[in-house]
């Protein structure tokens, strides 16, 4: 898409790891308008914040408004002059090659020619939601998924909740490879819109539910699920651990992620005390992922206080 804004557009750019870009595009935003926020992966860890405007924002604005995301000391830089007249969408999927992670090939609508036979396809286009597949983080969602499918530890009549679902990835992908009915939730009602759309466009409506909402209060988020997908950031991933544990059903798992290394041992450490054991450790890119198992038994619905935040 192509526009030419009716005043001269600016831009200022932030460098940043990515739980901070997360951070800063999920965040309270900017409350100037007419101002925009996107993100993308530089690539060596790094992703690029870009706040266009209609006129410069000071230092301290950012500043500012970067604190309010709990991110510190963002190296920002600046291009005061007018933004030339493009086609954003395809200059922001032009840097994006299709990803392979085992069975799954995540690509852009440009590169439907890419791959080989025999892969299962996600396509998704560059939009406001988190998570294009290129991140260490989805890419070894996707892997270790592959792997549990490889060893057979899920069939097509699998329960999936996708928790945090962002651009809907990877429920697209577990929808895909099971042909079986998937949960999705996420809090941006911006992500929500997203994936349900990337879910239609790849053929899965009907098997991926995407709803809005924050943790595990939806009702019919109670489970028993076999698979429990969650890229999120640590944080959240400790106030799951009790009712993620506790909505998993006999001998099912639990793919988190979101983690840096040095984050998975308390990650772990919070999940082993709600009954899972570690089966898989993957470091990709500068950040792990971790395969959890519940240990076969009965499952019984949990009774979750209305008190607790999930």
């Amino acid at each position: 898409m192509s526009s030419r804004p009716d005043r001269p557009t600016l831009v200022a750019r932030l460098s940043v790891d990515a739980t901070s870009a997360r951070r800063l595009v999920a965040g309270d935003g900017l409350d100037e308008e007419g101002t925009a926020v996107a993100a993308y992966d530089a690539g060596n860890g790094r992703w690029v914040v870009e706040v266009l405007s209609g006129a410069a924002p000071t230092r301290l604005y950012l500043d500012n408004w970067a604190a309010r995301a709990g991110v510190a000391e963002a190296a920002i830089t600046f291009l005061c002059e007018p933004v030339a007249d493009r086609d954003w969408v395809a200059a922001s999927l032009a840097g994006l090659k299709p990803v392979e992670a085992g069975r799954f090939l995540v690509h852009g609508r440009h590169d439907r020619g890419y791959g080989r036979g025999g892969q299962v396809r996600v396509e998704v286009e560059a939009a406001a939601a988190f998570g294009s597949g290129h991140h260490g983080t989805t890419r070894g969602c996707l892997i270790v998924l592959d792997q549990i499918l490889k060893a057979r530890r899920l069939t097509r009549r699998a329960r999936v909740l996708d928790l945090g679902t962002g651009s809907g990835v990877l429920a697209i992908a577990a929808a895909k490879a099971l042909r079986a009915e998937v949960a999705a939730i996420d809090i941006d009602p911006t992500a929500v819109r997203i994936a349900r759309a990337n879910a239609a466009s790849n053929g899965v409506r009907r098997w991926v539910e995407v709803v809005h909402g924050a943790g595990l209060r939806a009702s019919r988020l109670r489970g028993p699920f076999d698979l429990v997908l969650a890229n999120i950031l640590l944080g959240p991933l400790l106030t799951l651990a009790a009712p993620m544990a506790a909505r998993l059903a006999p001998g099912g798992r639990a793919i988190v992620s979101g983690l840096l290394p040095g984050q998975a041992n308390a990650a772990l450490a919070a999940y082993r005390r709600c009954g899972l054991k570690l089966e898989r450790r993957v470091v990709l890119a500068g950040w792990a992922t971790l395969l959890l198992a519940r240990a076969p038994g009965r499952w019984r619905r949990p009774v979750v206080p209305r008190h607790h935040p999930p």
